[in-house]
Order: structure tokens, then sequence, then C-alpha cells
């Protein structure tokens, strides 16, 4: 398990991480999110010891990083694919991070064959592709057979193939009650392969809950509707104070309409009291990006506008620059 206890990290007058709590448990993959310079990186290399707190704490399983006796057999971490001598080959920089630990060398044939190196393993990494570095990267971060895992955009660079592969190999080891604590910038697949979030904006807190609980926070909730009278049933969502826009119909099907401010029970209830047809009548939540973007739109610290934005700030709409 990962502990962070009112962790703080200040470089001069900027506050990095602020006074942050939060544990990852094992047995499920951990998303960490946060917009573009939220302190995930700084959180990451305190957990690691590669930066000394200003307050607080940041434990595995109940030590510092600093005192475990052989650091990669209990935590593995991929924090910069390239951090490699780039006239090394592959398998000469698993072999000297196993001697340091003293694992044997068979361990540096297994997790290439983990990864699907073998085959290039001598090349100097220097000509590797960043999807092959991250391969590599993730390779020596396996080389202990840690039950700790933190990886910082493990899926950069690689292929749908080796997206896949990465997010299977995850949750894998989850399954054997590992701790799992992955950051990305890409929401879909955090959508698809994280139980549980951990999101922060500007090195503070925001939430620490499931997956499915995060993006139900949001209020992007709509309801799909279907019907041979859409444009009447919309007049009597309209009448109800819902919001009823139509979408384009798909081939075949009965007009569509998009509703937010009535619940679906609501809508049913209308349209049976006007004996109106439903041939559709669907909640849907929003996207884990699009609740990402709402739930951060005030933890943003480098925005920029896109085309419209200014126009929906001025109408008192917030819309959010970039994320991480």
């Amino acid at each position: 398990m990962i502990e962070a206890e009112d962790l703080t990290k200040r470089y001069g007058d900027k506050l990095a991480v602020d006074h942050l709590s939060f544990k990852v448990e094992p047995g499920r993959v951990t998303g960490f999110l946060g917009p573009n310079g939220a302190g995930k990186s700084t959180t990451m290399r305190l957990v690691l010891g590669l930066d000394r707190p200003n307050a607080g704490s940041a434990t595995i399983d109940g030590r510092p990083y600093v005192k475990l006796a052989q650091p990669l057999r209990k935590v593995g971490a991929l924090l910069e694919a390239k951090a490699m001598h780039p006239g090394r080959s592959a398998r000469n920089h698993l072999l000297f991070l196993a001697q340091t630990q003293g694992l044997p060398s068979r361990r540096v044939d297994e997790v290439l064959d983990l990864v699907g190196l073998r085959g290039v393993a001598r090349q100097r990494v220097r000509g590797y592709s960043l999807g092959m570095s991250q391969r590599v990267g993730i390779a020596a971060a396996m080389l202990g057979n840690p039950s700790v895992l933190l990886l910082d955009e493990p899926v950069n660079g690689l292929d749908p193939e080796g997206i896949l592969w990465i997010r299977n190999l995850m949750k894998h080891l989850a399954s054997e009650q590992r701790t799992i604590f992955v950051s990305s910038h890409l929401m879909n697949e955090m959508a698809v392969t994280a139980d549980h979030l951990i999101v922060i904006g500007r090195g503070k807190l925001i939430a620490d809950c499931s997956t499915q609980e995060f993006i139900e926070r949001s209020s992007e909730k709509s309801v799909l509707v279907r019907s041979p009278d859409a444009s009447v049933l919309a007049d009597l969502i309209a009448a109800e104070g819902g919001k009823a826009i139509p979408q384009d119909p798909a081939e075949g099907r009965a007009a569509a309409l998009s509703v937010t401010g009535l619940d679906a029970p609501r809508i049913g209830e209308l349209a049976a009291a006007n004996r109106i047809v439903l041939h559709e009548l669907t909640p849907r939540l929003a996207s884990l990006e699009e609740a990402f973007l709402e739930l951060t739109a005030g933890s943003v610290e480098y925005g920029a506008d896109a085309p419209g934005v200014r126009q929906e700030a001025a109408a008192g709409t917030t819309s959010p620059g970039s994320s991480q």
C-alpha cells in the first residue's frame, strides 16, 4: 500500500503539493489524474524518495522508500522511459539494475520476454522508438517482481496492441493483490483501466473515489429519448423545465432527443400521460473526460482559449484549457 499523509512540497514561491493525503490500496488499479501542473509527477517523486517533502510523509507498506533494503523487490517504477544510457543495450541496462539488487540474470530474460523485446534486447537503446523505450521501462519496473508499481504515462508511445497489453498487464497484476498506481493523460484509457481514482489540482486533493462515483459526481447527465412524436414530447419537456436537444436521427429509427433537466422516470410519466410512444429511454452519464474537465475546471493552471471559448466564458460557462 502507498500512503501519503499531509504531504507538502514547495519550490520557492510555488506550492507544488499542498497538504495532500491519500491511500493507494492493493488489489485494484488506481488512476492518478490532474491538470497539467497539478503536482502529480512531484507526488510520485516524493513517494519514491527522489524529492524530500517540506512537511508530511509518503510511505510504502508503512516505510519510506529510502528505508527499503532492496527497493526493486518491493517497488517498481516507470517515471521517464528515456532515462537510460543511449550506448547500452536494453539487456545490459536491465542486467546492471538486476545486479544492484542481487537478482539473477535469468530474471532479465524473463522480463524481456514479458515486454516482448527479447529479439532486440542486444541493440543499443539510442535506436529505440518511444514505445520500445516504454517497454524497457516497464521491464525495469517488473525486475524485482514487486508488490507495488508506480507508472507515469505507461502507454505513452505505444501502439494500440501495446496499449491493450499494458492495460491487461495492470489489471492482471492488480488481481494478484499488488498495488498499482498509474498516472495518465488518456481519459478514455483510464475509464476502462482504473477501478479507483485519485484526482488532484494545484497540489490539493479533488477526489478519492471509484471511477464510477467520480463520473456520477458530474452534472453532465442526460437522457436519450427516441419517439415517433419527438417534437411533441420536446414541447412537453420544455414546459416541465427540461431541455430537449434533437439528435441526428439514425437511419430507420425514430427521432431522438437528448434531454437534460428531467430524469428518465419523469420523462416516461409525461409520455404515458400524453399517450406518446417511446422507442428508447436511456439515462446517460458524462464520460470520464467530461467529468474530469468539469470537476477540475477551477484547478487548471495552464489554459488556452480555443475557438468559441471566449463566447462561452462571456455567457458564464467556464471551459478548461489543457488537461493531464
